[in-house]
Parts: structure tokens; C-alpha cells; sequence
């Protein structure tokens, strides 16, 4: 089986390791001429067997039309596009809208697992229908965890329900770490009781309810830099927390922890914080998202 894939920065360099070790042989493209195998889009098509799966691992928004765009005018009928990255999901059907006439399939894939996917595999949600999932499933079985497919897979429903489910996903992501961040404030505070702050997440990780992959990441990231005196309290809000507040909304869900967690981050670009530290700390270790270094 062979793959096209778009985007080969972190993840998606990774993603095209992990695919060739599985087997799956990859023609990948990048605007950074230096890791990419074709010279462009045409060249991609060009190189790969019909019919063609394509997946585009680009970021959201105007990019991702961009290459889609583009892809509607070089690929044929009976191929198939993914879209892995973090695209809304009302934009899969204006994505699939435009691909239909020209008999071009597509499906959009939310993926999880930053920049540790190549070691531990990525969490994958898919939209589509069950024949496309069919077709692509060597792909997602050699990106997705080793184990059973039900706990690294879903397939969530039609175009659109991938990239909702991981909406929802990364809105959870935003409670979850703001949780653990301000808890780790508290404990920072009272260094006349508390003495080693560290240790005490580290003892966390094993036996305890609020253990967890994130909790793990805090502790490495503590390791690397106990009182986070190398970075600001500033942290990004990639769209994600918005989209899923903005459906909360529209749908009457109660969302009052995920909605706190996502305006504590507008505060983190006003003042320093420790807590926001510690946010920043937990995306850099997870998805390698970049920080704001102190002068």
C-alpha cells in the first residue's frame, strides 16, 4: 500500500516514520524542499498508484483549502482525501461539497498524540463513510496505539463527526490541564508546608484517581524546570476550546470547568501567572507547542 501525505512537520514527519515502519510506503510533500520527496502537488499525484489516498497534515483554515483546493484540481475519480489535521468540522462539508462533483472521496480524521505519536501511535476519530474507512484502515491501523482498535479508534460517523469528536477532545484537554495547573499553584504557594512540589505530582502518577498521561507530561516538564523560571505564564489558544464552547452554547450544554479553562487563558496574556506556567509547560510537553522563554 502506498500514501500521499501533506505536511511534514512535527507530526506529520512523525507520521510518515511510523507509516513506513509499518509497511506503508509514503510520498510526502512540504513546502520546506528539504524533507519533502516530490517538488509539489502534481508531482505527488503523479507518483502514486491509482486510486490514490491522500492525507493533508497542514494547519486549519486557509492552508488546508489551499492544498484541498489544489488537490481537487490534480487527483482523480476514486480517490480519497483525509484531512488530519484540526480543521472546524463545519468545514469538512464545504471540503467535501467541492470534492463530490469530481467523483473525489473524502474523510476527515482528528488525531492525538503530538509529538509523541511516532513512539506511542496517535488516538484517531474518523468521519466518513464505512466503505472509505474500510479502504483506509492499514492507515489508521499503522497510525493508531498497538492494542485493541476500539481504545485507539473510532470510527464516529460521517464527514464532519472526526474532526467534531476531536473538537470536543481538546476541549476536555483545556479543563483537564487547568485543573492540574492551578492545583500546582496552590502547592507552590505553601512552600512553608509543602516541600517538595515535584515529588508530590511524581507520587500521583501511580494509584491515585487523578493519574494520567497529562499528569505524567507536568511531571516531566517540573523535572526539566521545577519553579518554570525559563518560561512566561503565556499560553495560546489554538480554536479547538472556542469551537466547543461555541456548540455548548448552540446546543444549551452546560460547560462551566472547560469555559473557565479557556478564559483563564486570555488572563494568562495579561500577567504572569504560575498556574498559565504550567499550561504553557503541559502544551510544550505534549504537542510541542512553543513558549514564550523569559528574557
Amino acid at each position: 500500500m502506498e500514501i500521499g501525505l501533506i505536511g511534514l512537520g512535527k507530526m506529520g514527519n512523525n507520521m510518515r516514520a511510523r507509516l513506513k515502519k509499518a509497511g506503508i510506503g509514503v510520498v510526502g510533500y512540504d513546502t520546506n524542499p528539504a524533507v519533502s520527496d516530490v517538488a509539489d502537488l502534481a508531482a505527488l499525484a503523479a507518483a502514486l498508484p491509482a486510486p490514490r489516498i491522500v492525507w493533508v497534515m497542514v494547519p486549519a483554515g486557509k492552508i488546508t483549502d489551499s492544498v484541498i483546493t489544489e488537490l481537487s484540481n490534480v487527483l482523480d475519480e476514486g480517490d480519497l482525501i483525509i484531512d488530519g489535521g484540526n480543521s472546524k468540522w463545519t468545514e469538512d462539508f464545504k471540503h467535501s461539497e467541492l470534492l463530490s462533483p469530481k467523483g473525489i472521496q473524502f474523510m476527515d480524521a482528528g488525531v492525538s498524540g503530538g509529538v509523541w505519536g511516532l513512539e506511542n501511535g496517535y488516538g484517531l476519530m474518523v468521519g466518513g463513510t464505512a466503505e472509505m474507512v474500510e479502504r483506509a484502515m492499514p492507515v489508521f491501523d499503522a497510525l493508531r496505539p498497538e492494542g485493541p482498535r476500539d481504545e485507539g479508534f473510532v470510527h464516529v460517523g460521517e464527514v464532519g463527526a472526526g474532526h467534531y469528536a476531536k473538537m470536543v477532545h481538546n476541549g476536555i484537554e483545556y479543563g483537564m490541564m487547568q485543573a492540574y495547573a492551578e492545583g500546582y499553584e496552590l502547592l507552590d504557594a505553601k512552600k512553608d508546608i509543602i516541600k517538595d512540589v515535584t515529588g508530590t505530582f511524581k507520587a500521583w502518577q501511580r494509584g491515585t484517581v487523578v493519574r494520567s498521561w497529562l499528569l505524567e507530561l507536568l511531571v516531566r516538564a517540573l523535572e526539566a524546570d521545577p519553579e518554570f523560571d525559563q518560561i512566561e505564564g503565556y499560553v495560546e489558544d489554538s480554536g479547538e476550546g472556542r469551537w466547543t464552547l461555541e456548540e455548548a452554547i448552540e446546543n444549551a450544554v452546560p460547560m462551566p470547568a472547560i469555559s473557565a479553562a479557556i478564559f483563564a487563558r486570555f488572563v494568562s496574556r495579561q500577567d504572569d501567572s504560575p498556574s498559565m506556567k504550567a499550561v504553557a509547560a503541559l502544551r510544550n510537553q505534549f504537542g510541542g507547542h512553543a513558549v514564550k522563554e523569559l528574557d
